[in-house]
């Protein structure tokens, strides 16, 4: 007699690998002791917020004796929240965006499923690029769409237009992409991008209804080596962008995403206010007070950068006297070598008997690979240096 739906029971036995490797993390640490385990399972940002958050919080507290203070408010967040977003992101991406076209909702995946609440049919496509952050699968069958993986440029694990072009169908309504990318580190370039427009622009008019580009943006403030990413808002008017506080402001708990459209769109008023009713019934009701608060105290601020830096100098070293093959990473703080011998499960089975934790690209749906997340202290890569190094020699 069971407990739990058949589908649930099936993502159950096929759970996410991240999490798989995080929680034999905890495991070996209760083992072995915190400091024997070198654990880069986990995108879960160490770095401390910036003090304006600390000063938002302060501020915050100072108003708790007032009624309504922790209260209800409209469905798509604070008006003024809101507002001081839309100047924000106006500088961020280097394009207008008002405050009637963000929604603040409970973290970058809540407003995923919220724009694919609004938008998906039974049986819609939702494409992305391979490897690809593996809840996107989930996101989308929530809502009764189906995640359709589209190849990547082999070795530099770019966007491939020719292979987006062969894989749109009638049935094609978003394609969401990652930049920074998770788990690469890959930065699509404006060339790039504007290539996948054309193809998205074009299935739109095929098909009679907009493909949307939906860009997943957690990432984007870090990035490296003078790197930059491009704005999607003003390239296409379908686009979406959907991003969160958790990496920027290291506010991954408090769960505070948005969504922004197109101020190109036409008819978004339409999809805004489906956005916040989606916000409504799936149960998210609106965003969290306190994370607005703290958000709109701490624009403009976020962490330290030039330490995740520190960090990729530091893991790309250590990888390369291990002869490990990868791509230096543009951005974010992941990392995807060649698992050696081209398995990757079994090399990470290898690994873990070094106490070095990292995710099978199998999770990535990019076989071959595996993922090693380098938000954590230097002393922890440099410690795993040995522990690398026998595990590529076999």
């Amino acid at each position: 007699m069971s407990l739990v739906s058949a589908k649930i029971a099936a993502s159950l036995e096929t759970s996410s690998w991240i999490r798989k490797m995080f929680e034999e993390g905890i495991a070996l640490k209760q083992q072995y002791g915190e400091d024997a385990v070198c654990d880069f399972s986990l995108g879960n940002p160490d770095l401390p917020p910036p003090p304006a958050v600390a000063e938002g919080m302060k501020k915050l507290a100072q108003t708790l004796d007032q009624p309504f203070a922790l209260g209800y408010m409209p469905n798509a967040g604070f008006s003024w929240a809101r507002e001081k977003l839309a100047v924000w992101l106006s500088q961020e991406q280097q394009t207008p965006v008002a405050a009637t076209d963000v929604i603040l909702t409970c973290g970058a995946a809540g407003g995923i499923n919220a724009f694919f609440r609004a938008v998906l049919e039974p049986g819609d496509e939702v494409l992305c690029f391979s490897p690809y952050f593996v809840e996107y699968g989930a996101y989308a069958d929530n809502h009764g769409g189906v995640l359709k993986p589209v190849p990547s440029a082999p070795k530099t694990f770019a966007p491939d237009p020719k292979a987006l072009e062969a894989a749109v169908t009638t049935r094609t309504r978003v394609l969401i992409i990652n930049s920074p990318n998770n788990p690469t580190g890959v930065i699509y370039s404006r060339e790039q991008i504007e290539s996948l427009c054309a193809v998205l622009q074009a299935a739109s008019e095929r098909n009679g209804r907009p493909v949307f580009l939906f860009s997943d943006e957690p990432y984007r403030f870090l990035t490296f080596d003078g790197a930059q990413a491009p704005s999607v808002l003003p390239l296409y008017p379908y686009a979406v962008l959907g991003s969160s506080f958790s990496k920027n402001l290291s506010m991954a708990g408090e769960r505070l995403g948005y969504l922004a459209l197109s101020s190109g769109m036409e008819g978004r008023e339409r999809l805004m206010a489906a956005l916040t009713m989606t916000n409504r019934t799936l149960g998210f009701v609106n965003p969290p007070v306190v994370a607005q608060h703290l958000m709109a105290a701490a624009l403009g601020s976020q962490v330290d950068i030039t330490i995740y830096e520190r960090r990729r100098n530091t893991m790309n070293k250590v990888l390369t006297e291990a002869g490990y093959r990868f791509q230096s990473p543009q951005g974010a703080f992941y990392v995807f070598p060649e698992a050696p011998g081209g398995d990757d499960v079994a090399f990470v089975r290898r690994l873990v008997r070094e106490r070095v934790l990292g995710v099978p690209g199998s999770g990535f749906g990019c076989p071959g690979h595996f993922r090693l997340a380098f938000c954590v202290d230097e002393k922890v890569i440099l410690r795993s240096a040995e522990g690398l190094a026998r595990a590529a020699r076999g």
